[in-house]
């Protein structure tokens, strides 16, 4: 997962975008225009994916001094499927990745509402400090709710449409997605922490 935590509070709103949609641009990027057979592009976009999804966690560590615990929970799931993608020839591992991480957040989140452990308030509290525990409550079942959501969106939409098409739905309107879910949770931040505050972006699946 790639969102706000200790390390984050210093990284500019252009710096942090580079590293929470960067790799997913270059993704799409990729897969469009790799200089190989096109039944191999998803390939060559898998493996830009992974090196792009590294490259973020080092510029982090290099910008902030640490690589947060989301960001670091993200690379070690897509290197795991991006490498059997790889390994074994099949783009299956990397469409059904984010239906599987969104589902792991989704259950962690949900586990956390219902047993009244504060997960999301322990990653993201530094970046929050004024959110209130209500603020941190409603905020655990949107983001709960949402990576739902995708989950069975990713799910459908993967095995309805062609791999071409998958890239763009993951790159054109997830990302949109993402924006828009996290300006919806402004007035969270609004009521429950402080005024101005830059909603959390959740992390990319």
């Amino acid at each position: 997962m790639t969102d706000a935590g200790p390390d984050r509070r210093e990284l500019g709103a252009g710096a942090r975008l580079a590293v929470d949609f960067g790799p997913l641009i270059l993704f799409f990027l990729a897969n469009s225009y790799a200089p190989v057979p096109h039944a191999e592009r998803i390939f060559a976009a898998t493996g830009v994916f992974m090196a792009a999804t590294a490259a973020a966690m080092v510029f982090s560590k290099l910008r902030t001094g640490a690589i947060s615990p989301l960001l670091w929970f993200n690379g070690v799931v897509v290197a795991a499927f991006g490498g059997l993608t790889l390994w074994l020839h099949d783009e299956v591992f990397i469409k059904v990745k984010p239906t599987i991480l969104y589902g792991l957040y989704a259950s962690l989140l949900l586990y956390a509402l219902v047993s009244g452990r504060p997960l999301l308030k322990n990653l993201l509290k530094s970046a929050y400090p004024a959110m209130s525990d209500e603020g941190w409550r409603l905020l655990t079942r949107n983001w709960a709710l949402f990576f739902l959501a995708m989950a069975i969106l990713n799910e459908a939409v993967w095995r309805s449409v062609s791999t071409d098409q998958w890239v763009m739905f993951k790159t054109w309107i997830v990302t949109p997605l993402s924006l828009a879910f996290a300006l919806a949770q402004a007035p969270i931040l609004m009521k429950h922490g402080e005024a101005g505050e830059t909603p959390p972006v959740p992390p990319q699946g």
